[in-house]
């Protein structure tokens, strides 16, 4: 137990360290790191969604650097190929003159990969990601080649800009661990970041954690405890999303049409379990849940007409689930009362 209990301060000296070292160049989004970091440790990807200009390429090369792990990035066009994302075989002519093919790997085959405007490229080429998201690894030419771990996926897209965009399907929408939404800097921000980048240019900060330690971080997070109570309200939260589901709530009815599944469970106990590893506790708490439930839960809803005419969000929604759904069973609270 005294061991685990070192580890766990480690996690969260970590966290600071890592969070400071990524504050020397990210101004400000403090929850958006996070959130970030929570992807990270939990072994899952990150869809990032914001306007341009927000930094959201700056924040993952910075993470990359912190972190000391390749990185590769990938500008999504609707005239990009499969093969341009995970590579393919090409014919080489070797020292003693003989002809064979050889293998042209693509910028998948990294560590932190950023596939920016990911849905400006056709499903047929987003769908080259599906296999490296889920098992880290791609095949080419019949032939499974495995990925270097970590493997992590930050993606953008831009919600204003439609022209010239598909929307990603529900399938790969639901690889991704969490969806940040990423906000407008304040004033004092942006004041910030006009005196940092108007001026003389400033090194990246240095390496704060090596690959083998997130790794340990990746392991260390599955440890973390869940009792059963706290899984049950995650599992009632995520349930009762679904609005063909008895009991659902009357939002939930009016404005959505396919709830989340047991993937979005899963994610949301990752999820949690990654809050409470990074602040350095043992065991995941309701609030950990709550905490979670948007950034895991919003992209896995998907509205009604009704719900896009009155214009409810899938943030609303969640914040509804919370407010509703009960963290004890009707019957527990009537046998305590």
């Amino acid at each position: 137990m005294a061991a685990f209990e070192a580890k766990l301060e480690r996690a969260r000296d970590a966290s600071a360290k890592l969070q400071a070292a990524i504050g020397e160049t990210i101004v400000g989004q403090t929850e958006i790191v996070r959130q970030t970091l929570w992807g990270l440790i939990a072994g899952g990807h990150v869809l990032l969604e914001g306007v341009p200009g927000l930094g959201k390429t700056l924040l993952v090369r910075t993470l990359s650097h912190c972190l000391d792990l390749q990185f590769s990035r990938i500008q999504f066009t609707p005239d990009l190929m499969p093969s341009d994302v995970t590579g393919t075989n090409i014919l080489v002519t070797d020292e003693r003159g003989e002809r064979r093919f050889a293998l042209s790997k693509g910028p998948v085959f990294t560590q932190v990969l950023l596939a920016d405007e990911i849905n400006r490229a056709t499903p047929k080429t987003q769908s080259a990601l599906l296999e490296a998201m889920q098992e880290h690894a791609c095949t080419i030419a019949g032939q499974r080649h495995v990925l270097d771990e970590p493997f992590f996926v930050l993606a953008t897209e831009n919600p204003i800009e439609m022209e010239g965009t598909y929307p990603l399907p529900e399938a790969q929408l639901d690889r991704f661990l969490l969806k940040v939404l990423v906000p407008p800097p304040s004033e004092d921000e942006v004041t910030e970041i006009l005196v940092r980048t108007t001026g003389q240019e400033r090194p990246f900060p240095s390496r704060v954690l090596g690959r083998d330690e997130v790794l340990e971080l990746r392991t260390l997070c599955r440890d973390i405890a869940v009792a059963e109570p706290v899984l049950r309200y995650a599992a009632r939260l995520v349930a009762s999303s679904d609005p063909s589901r008895p009991g659902a709530p009357e939002r939930v009815r009016h404005a959505i049409r396919y709830g989340a599944g047991v993937r979005g469970a899963q994610s949301l106990v990752l999820a949690a379990k990654a809050v409470a590893l990074l602040e350095g506790r043992p065991q995941v708490g309701f609030a950990d849940i709550e905490r979670a439930a948007k950034p895991v839960l919003r992209h896995r809803l998907i509205r009604s007409f009704e719900g896009e005419a009155d214009g409810i969000s899938t943030d609303a929604v969640v914040d509804t689930l919370v407010e509703v759904v009960p963290k004890r069973p009707d019957d527990v609270e009537r046998a305590s009362a």
